[in-house]
Parts: structure tokens; C-alpha cells; sequence
């Protein structure tokens, strides 16, 4: 090789490792130079916060213990001093969230929810979670703990305790207490954020917390998948949650998208997210393991010590997350030897209605906007209390909304109720009187053809059915051969429920898996007070409102880690919770409960034929099976009401 080859070798080495200089980007025009038709057209950006705009907003990138940035974004009116801070912590846009509406007016640019907070000088900060959107970090879904499943010492937990750190001492218009609110992921961090608290957070109101996706908030319900699962793994795994990631399956009915697929895991496979990470932990631990249990929310806080005064939040019809808020409660109540620390909110809402417009929720009107009224007569002064030292408003320590009657009740413990047993008879009867005589009904229950959970054709992602949807009238199943319907004769007094009904059912199957769906449903009268001409809500004459629905993956009777295959024929008895409720049954309504074998597709099909993981199922497997459900003598199936007597 001659030095010439060598030294154009060298060069030709040189120049490749000379950083490639990015083109500067063309600058806007100086406001005092002339433009011309080649001036580019190029704007550096626009603030959208105008000078006389009567909100301040800054954009801060918090840092971590491991030297992680979170995106924080700080709001707050003008001329606002000694102000508290309401944190909430975000897997849904910071950004986005403190910017509703593009105003001068800081009451149009944050959630309603804020309205009279902002007005009595609270300091709004809103923050994107780790690896989420414009923050720094790795995101994992849930992230655990530190400790067993997690080793990196970093949680949600310590996530919160440096933001609250950083935002105490650099904000100088607030006087360095903090509270914590949110619901859904954001109820999770909030509660994360009481777990080794900083001392400055002094108050949380966590609102439909995500707090066991296996026992009955996202993922699962006693075993059962929840479809929808796989489209939020999706969204919020692919680029940061910013790529607007979704399954492309077009236009058309839910119930048959899922149905064609086969199996759930074939429908991920098919649709190519079955690499999802989330995805893959969803399908590959269908039981409840310590892969499962180790990540429950309630258990972290049961064993922590109880610190900050908690208001825990959730919607009598929550879609999402029923489970998580009285979980936590039951968690921590006992903690609370003054009962003055923690606090149980039902509203009558669906998932996350606490921070909206609580005047009705489907076909149901109540006595005024119900979540507004609960924000400004007890959350708001619950934090004046304990983050501007405002009188104490004594919170009850239950604060239920009783459906029926419509009015809140307060109350010093829950459940209030009694537990008392509503049979199933014969002849599609119900009773508070056992019946004497063993007997069962059947239906056969196929797979490939499923009860719909709400009337088709079904587009889960159209809020305007989701929402709602644990309200619709039920009357749209109640004749189908594969639901089996039992209605007491009308009440001649007034049933007041408070607490979870609890569901014991004896059943057995010609199968060897089975689903269980039960539900408890207020029929009422074939009468209408005035006709919807009038300016009323349409007739709700003989509406069949379900008060609570559930599910239970027959597999796990005798044990949530431990599925074995059901014996045909064989009775089993299946115990199982429904949401919580205050609801009053009034005289000449009726009470009915429901039972059935699906509720698609809202939750995954059971083959009825045991296979050691329904997400690989095979189309074989799905057979179609005779369900007895027995009443009477030693196998009464009931509900128990926790009744209160007054």
C-alpha cells in the first residue's frame, strides 16, 4: 500500500469520524428586517400565554434521585401567594391535561375540578410519571415497588417523594404543602405517593385507584381478562405514549372482531401485539401469582404505616376500576384508631365522574351536578383542613350517594348493612324466605354465542357505551335462553343496601371450565310519571337497573393460584363480591338477580373445556356446556344484601 493510498485512507477515517453538523434550522425574520416572497416562512414558536392572561404556567423538568427529569407542568392564578400545592401524577399528557382550552383563562385552561381550587389560590401541578410522554425514563406499567419485584429502588413511590421535594422548596409562591389527587393510574400514584411519604405531602384524595388488575380493577375479575386490556397495553407502550398506537381492525361490531379471532392470545397474535411487553405479562401469568399478588396495592399499604389523612374515592358504576378504592380501605381503616384519617366516598358515578358533571349518569337524573357538590362541601375543605389550616370540616368517615332516594348519607363505618340472603326459588322467583327443596335450572351456554354486555352492534372505544354501561336496562338479555332471570314479588317497604352484596352460588357444569356471571338488578314498575313530551327523561317503566355485575372464572373456586379443572357435574360453591353500593329498593319496585355464562366482549370467552392458559386456547376447545344453577336446602344459591335496618 503506497503513502498515498495510506494517507488518503487516513483522511477518508477522519472525515468519517467528524460529527455530521445538523443544517441549522432557517431563524424567523428580526421584527425590523423587510420580508420578501423568500423570507421563510419559520416561527421559532408562539406562547399561547398572553400577557394579560390571568394564570401563570411554567414548564419545569423535575429531577429524580438517579438523575431522571420528570416533565412538570406548575399553574396557578395571578397574584397567588402562600398558595398549597395539588399535585397529580400522570401517564395521560401533562402537557395536554393543564391545557383543556386554548383561554387567557385559567378556569377554561384546567379541568373543571380545578374551578374552586384556583380561586382560593391553590397551586396546580400536573406531571408526567417516568418514561411517559415529555418526561425522562423508562416506563413500566404499574411500576411495583421496590423491593421483591422490583430491585432498582426506584418506584412511584420515591418518584413522588423528590417531586414533592423539589416543588416544597421551589415554588416560591406556595407555602410548601402539598396534596395529592387522581384517578384511575392517577389514583395508583397517589397512593404510591403515601408510602414513605415526604414530609410536605400532608393530605390525598386517590379516586378509582388501579389497585389489583387481577382481583377486580383493568386486567382481570376474578380470573376473567378484560379485552380492552391489550388496546391501553398498546397505546401506552408504543413511543412513549405519544404515537397514538391502536389496533387497525377498521370500523364495525366489537362482539364480532374478538369473535372471528378465536382466543384473546389469537387475537393478539393476529392483530401483531403479542410482543407488547404488557401484552406478554397479561398472557403469560393468567393466574393469580405473586406475579399478580406481589404488585397489589392494598397489601403495600396495609403494611405501611398510616401517615397522611386519605379521602378514597370511587363511582357506585365505575366501569374501570370498582375494586381498588374499598380495597384500600379495608386495608387501612384499622390503622385509623380515631376514625379521623381515612375516609370512604361512593358517588353515584361512573369511572372517573367525580371530576366531571354528576348530574345523571344514562338513563338515571339526581338532584343536582353530585360531583360538584361532593368537591366543594368535602374535598375541597377536606384540603383547606390539612394544607391551609382551614377549621376542620370533620369528613364523615363513610360518605355514600343512596341511589333510589338521592341523597348522601354519612356514616361511621362500612359496610352499614346487614348480610342477609335473597334466594333464588323456583319458578324464576326471588325471596328473603330459603326454599325447602333442593332443586336446579339449566341453560346451555355456547361459545360461539355469547351474552353480549351491552346491546349490539358494540364499539367499546365510543364513550358514549362504555361509560354508562354498567346502568343500561338489562331487559335487552332477560329473555335469552342462556340467562336465567329470578324477580321477587314488589316490595311492599323499602330495602336499603349498603355495602357489597356478596354472591354464594352453587352450580355445577357438563364442562370442565365455566364462567360465572351474577348480577343483582332493581326492576322497576310498568308506571311513568309524565310523559317524556313534557321536558321528563324518557319512561325507565319496567327498567331493569343493574345495581352490580360480576364475574368469576369457575377454574379458581378453590384457589386464585391454583386453576384446576372443573369435574362435570359436580356442584361447586362459588363466593364472589359485587361493587359496593348505597342504593334504596323502593316499594312496588322489584328485585331480580341474573345468572349467565359470558358478558362479551367485554371480558375473554371460556372454552368450558380446561386448558392450562385460555389465552392459547384452540378453537376445539370451545364447546358448548349445560350450566345447572341449584336453589334449595343445602345448596340455596342467594345474594347477600347487606340490608339496613331502619
Amino acid at each position: 500500500m503506497t503513502f498515498r493510498t495510506l494517507t488518503c485512507a487516513a483522511a477518508l477515517l477522519a472525515l468519517a469520524a467528524t460529527p455530521v453538523m445538523a443544517k441549522p434550522k432557517p431563524a424567523a425574520p428580526a421584527a425590523n428586517m423587510p420580508v420578501t416572497p423568500m423570507t421563510p416562512d419559520v416561527f421559532d414558536g408562539y406562547d399561547k400565554v398572553r400577557p394579560d392572561a390571568d394564570f401563570v404556567r411554567r414548564v419545569v423538568m423535575v429531577p429524580m434521585r438517579d438523575g431522571t427529569k420528570l416533565y412538570t407542568v406548575i399553574v396557578f392564578k395571578k397574584g397567588t401567594k402562600d398558595g398549597p400545592i395539588l399535585l397529580s401524577r400522570t401517564p395521560y399528557d401533562a402537557k395536554s391535561t393543564m391545557a383543556r382550552t386554548a383561554s387567557q383563562t385559567i378556569k377554561e385552561v384546567l379541568p373543571a375540578m380545578y374551578n374552586e381550587f384556583v380561586d382560593d389560590g391553590y397551586i396546580i401541578v400536573t406531571q408526567d410519571i417516568r418514561g411517559i410522554h415529555n418526561s425522562e425514563g423508562t416506563f413500566v406499567m404499574n411500576r411495583p415497588l421496590a423491593g421483591p419485584l422490583n430491585d432498582t429502588r426506584i418506584d412511584e413511590s420515591t418518584d413522588a417523594y423528590d417531586t414533592i421535594d423539589w416543588l416544597s422548596k421551589n415554588i416560591p409562591e406556595s407555602n410548601g404543602k402539598v396534596g395529592i389527587v387522581g384517578s384511575s393510574y392517577l389514583g395508583f400514584t397517589s397512593l404510591m405517593a403515601e408510602i414513605n411519604p415526604h414530609p410536605a405531602l400532608k393530605a390525598a384524595v386517590p379516586q378509582s385507584p388501579m389497585v389489583d388488575g387481577w382481583m377486580g380493577d383493568d386486567w382481570f375479575h376474578n380470573g376473567a381478562f378484560r379485552v380492552s386490556s391489550f388496546d391501553y397495553a398498546l397505546e401506552q407502550s408504543t413511543g412513549k405514549a405519544e404515537a397514538g398506537a391502536a389496533i387497525p381492525g377498521g370500523v364495525g361490531d366489537d362482539y364480532n372482531r374478538y369473535l372471528d379471532a378465536g382466543s384473546v392470545g389469537d387475537y393478539a397474535r393476529k392483530w401483531g401485539i403479542d410482543q407488547v411487553p404488557f401484552v406478554r405479562k397479561l398472557m403469560e401469568n393468567p393466574a393469580y401469582t405473586t406475579f399478580w399478588s406481589g404488585q397489589a396495592v392494598d397489601k403495600w399499604m396495609a403494611a405501611a404505616p398510616l401517615k397522611v389523612p386519605t379521602m378514597l374515592v370511587v363511582g357506585q358504576w365505575d366501569q374501570e376500576d370498582s375494586y381498588g378504592a374499598p380495597a384500600v380501605y379495608k386495608a387501612i381503616e384499622p390503622k385509623d384508631t380515631n376514625n379521623d384519617m381515612v375516609s370512604l366516598v361512593i358517588g353515584p358515578w361512573r369511572h372517573s365522574g367525580v371530576n366531571h358533571y354528576g348530574y345523571d349518569l344514562g338513563a338515571l337524573t339526581f338532584t343536582g351536578d353530585t360531583a360538584q357538590e361532593f368537591r366543594v362541601k368535602y374535598m375541597k375543605p377536606f384540603f383547606d383542613h390539612y394544607l391551609k389550616g382551614a377549621p376542620d370540616p370533620h369528613i364523615p368517615p363513610v360518605l355514600t350517594y343512596a341511589t333510589g332516594v338521592n341523597h348522601w348519607d354519612e356514616s361511621p363505618k362500612w359496610p352499614m348493612g346487614t348480610l342477609t340472603p335473597l334466594y333464588i326459588g323456583d319458578n324464576a322467583t326471588a325471596s328473603f324466605d330459603k326454599p325447602a327443596a333442593a332443586a336446579h335450572d339449566d341453560y346451555v351456554s355456547d361459545p360461539s354465542k355469547p351474552v353480549p354486555f351491552i346491546p349490539r352492534p358494540i364499539n367499546m372505544a365510543d364513550s358514549s357505551q362504555w361509560k354508562p354501561w354498567l346502568v343500561h336496562d338489562q331487559r335487552f338479555v332477560s329473555d335469552r335462553p342462556d340467562v336465567l332471570s329470578y324477580t321477587s314479588a314488589p316490595l311492599e317497604k323499602a330495602v336499603h343496601v349498603m355495602g357489597a352484596p356478596e354472591v354464594d352460588l352453587f352450580a355445577a357444569t357438563s364442562g370442565t371450565d365455566s364462567d360465572w356471571v351474577v348480577k343483582i338488578i332493581d326492576v322497576y314498575p310498568n308506571e311513568s310519571p309524565e310523559d317524556a313530551a313534557q321536558g321528563s327523561k324518557p319512561s325507565m317503566a319496567g327498567f331493569e337497573l343493574p345495581m352490580g355485575i360480576e364475574i368469576f372464572r369457575g377454574r379458581y373456586v378453590h384457589g386464585f393460584d391454583k386453576p384446576q379443572a372443573l369435574t362435570p357435574g359436580k356442584v361447586e360453591e362459588y363466593k364472589f363480591a359485587l361493587p359496593n353500593i348505597d342504593h334504596v329498593f323502593l316499594p312496588g319496585h322489584r328485585m331480580m338477580i341474573q345468572v349467565q355464562s359470558s358478558l362479551f366482549p367485554l371480558y375473554d370467552r371460556n372454552p368450558q373445556t380446561f386448558v392450562d392458559n385460555i389465552f392459547n386456547a384452540k378453537p376445539a376447545d370451545y364447546k358448548a356446556a349445560t350450566e345447572s344453577v341449584y336453589r334449595g336446602a343445602d345448596t340455596a344459591s342467594a345474594v347477600w344484601l347487606p340490608i339496613v335496618k331502619e
